[in-house]
């Protein structure tokens, strides 16, 4: 594997890690932590192309380039969230080998839903395919990213807003913190240990080929997989229609007249109700 020379891991976190280290496995083999750096993503597919990566965690106090999907920025400034990228080890399944690849995302953020609650009891909704909510405010993103070369492993970086230092100044509007939907401070390390833990315990579903519960979760924490009014392009122009759930695969479901349209990427438009 390649060697990255971090900083020294923050006490309070070596200590909430080691408290979680049995519920953490196969995560957390080794542990980078950085004061500052560009993206965590970066970090990890740079290691994550050799097979004896996986389970690797790269955690940043802060990013300088933070990124979401389609080259969103993530604002990450320092001390006020969580930045983590995990490199999963690919899924060892007895079936659907495909199936697992194409749900990795929704079980993180039911992984991560998961551990917010836990951690805070704050109950956040998931609004596909991978942004956690409070109030139709953004509290969280997931990027997953395949590694180069052949070892089959997978990064997973999320971003979690735990305070709300620094925003910039049109992201009250959209985007929220666990801080301020509690009104109190979080232990931050204690949470970031928290969703390690929820994210290695949603890849073991995976491993396992416990799809359905995976897609039950995820089902019961989506409303607007439902009902909702949406708009995307396609190679014959604009599309619209409303939300009709998820396939046993994650594609988004939507209802256009009398027939249904499986939308699996892109640019997807959600529209007022």
């Amino acid at each position: 594997m390649r060697h990255v020379s971090g900083d020294p891991l923050p006490v309070e976190f070596a200590e909430a890690l080691a408290a979680a280290s049995d519920r953490l496995a196969p995560l957390c083999r080794k542990v980078v932590f950085f004061n500052q750096i560009g993206s965590t993503n970066d970090v990890a597919l740079a290691l994550a192309a050799s097979r004896d990566a996986a389970g690797t965690v790269v955690i940043a106090d802060e990013q300088t380039a933070g990124r979401g999907r389609r080259g969103h920025r993530w604002h990450s400034p320092p001390g006020s969230g969580l930045y983590v990228s995990v490199v999963l080890p690919p899924s060892r399944k007895q079936t659907g080998d495909a199936r697992a690849a194409s749900l990795v995302t929704l079980a993180a953020g039911v992984a991560l839903a998961e551990a917010v609650e836990a951690m805070t009891a704050l109950r956040a909704d998931i609004k596909w395919p991978n942004d956690l909510q409070v109030c139709r405010r953004k509290l969280c993103g997931i990027l997953a990213e395949s590694a180069a070369g052949d070892s089959g492993n997978v990064v997973l970086g999320y971003g979690v807003n735990v305070s709300a230092r620094v925003w910039p100044p049109d992201a009250d509007y959209r985007a929220t913190s666990i801080e301020s939907e509690l009104g109190r401070p979080v232990d931050r390390a204690a949470l970031c240990a928290e969703t390690i833990a929820a994210v290695a315990r949603r890849h073991q579903d995976l491993s396992n080929g416990r799809f359905d519960a995976i897609l039950d979760a995820w089902r019961s924490r989506s409303p607007s997989s439902r009902h909702a009014r949406v708009e995307w392009d396609t190679p014959a122009g604009r599309q619209s229609g409303v939300t009709d759930g998820i396939d046993n695969h994650g594609a988004l479901l939507v209802r256009v007249g009398d027939r249904v349209e499986r939308v699996v990427g892109g640019t997807l438009t959600w529209l007022e109700r």
